[in-house]
């Protein structure tokens, strides 16, 4: 079930809501450092090697056994400002719908239990991997995946971008995306046998600064 569970959890229609949420790149739109299919790659290069690889390695924790508890703090310490906070549990919220619908299992019903009002969506991702028999590095790979996919479609609609060059785009990333998944779940297993200090914490202070000013717009495309 495995191969098939990992193409599910990152397909973008997958309902866990990711769609709504853009990955900071419509506020990249709005202040023009994203314009084009060039500048539009760039941005999801420095997401993919930031963002993108601290919530695999909390995701690859998860999956390798970590308490996911503390995760969730770990996720919170490495998430700074409120608006990506919020936006990170709310995700998880719809990531536990789908999840304990497509994969049940006690982990997530014990999770739900602890945090009703949702935790970080990457924790959840990696218990719902966990339970449909996913090892650390396929479920990095596909939260990985996730932190380019979002954008890259998201850009499609906001500058009408063909969608092709949006997949070529991915495709020239995806070495890349091996990498960061790879390091990731190296983090993971080190973060179960040693504790959570071993999870990467790369930041991106502009996506967190934009995120708090995307956040009081009053009209937006995309939730986040």
């Amino acid at each position: 079930m495995s191969r098939a569970a990992l193409l599910l959890l990152a397909d973008g229609r997958f309902p866990a809501g990711g769609y709504a949420h853009s990955g900071g790149v419509e506020s990249a739109i709005a202040h023009t450092a994203v314009h084009d299919i060039d500048s539009l790659e760039a941005f999801c290069r420095g997401r993919l090697h930031t963002t993108g690889l601290t919530t695999a390695g909390l995701a690859a924790a998860a999956a390798a056994g970590c308490d996911p508890l503390g995760l969730d703090d770990a996720a919170d310490a490495r998430t700074p400002v409120p608006a990506l906070r919020a936006v990170a549990r709310r995700l998880g919220r719809q990531m536990m719908r789908a999840a304990r619908a497509t994969f049940p299992s006690a982990e997530l019903d014990r999770l739900a239990a602890e945090f009703p009002q949702g935790t970080h969506q990457c924790v959840v991702q990696g218990l719902a991997a966990r339970s449909a028999g996913l090892t650390p590095v396929e479920t990095a790979l596909a939260t990985a995946y996730e932190s380019v996919g979002g954008p890259a479609t998201a850009a499609v609609r906001l500058l009408s971008l063909n969608p092709l060059d949006a997949s070529r785009l991915l495709v020239h990333l995806s070495a890349e995306i091996d990498t960061v998944a790879a390091a990731a779940a190296d983090a993971g297993g080190r973060a179960a046998a040693e504790g959570l200090d071993a999870l990467p914490s790369a930041s991106a202070p502009l996506l967190d600064i934009t995120a708090e000013q995307h956040a009081a717009w009053t009209v937006r495309l995309f939730a986040s």
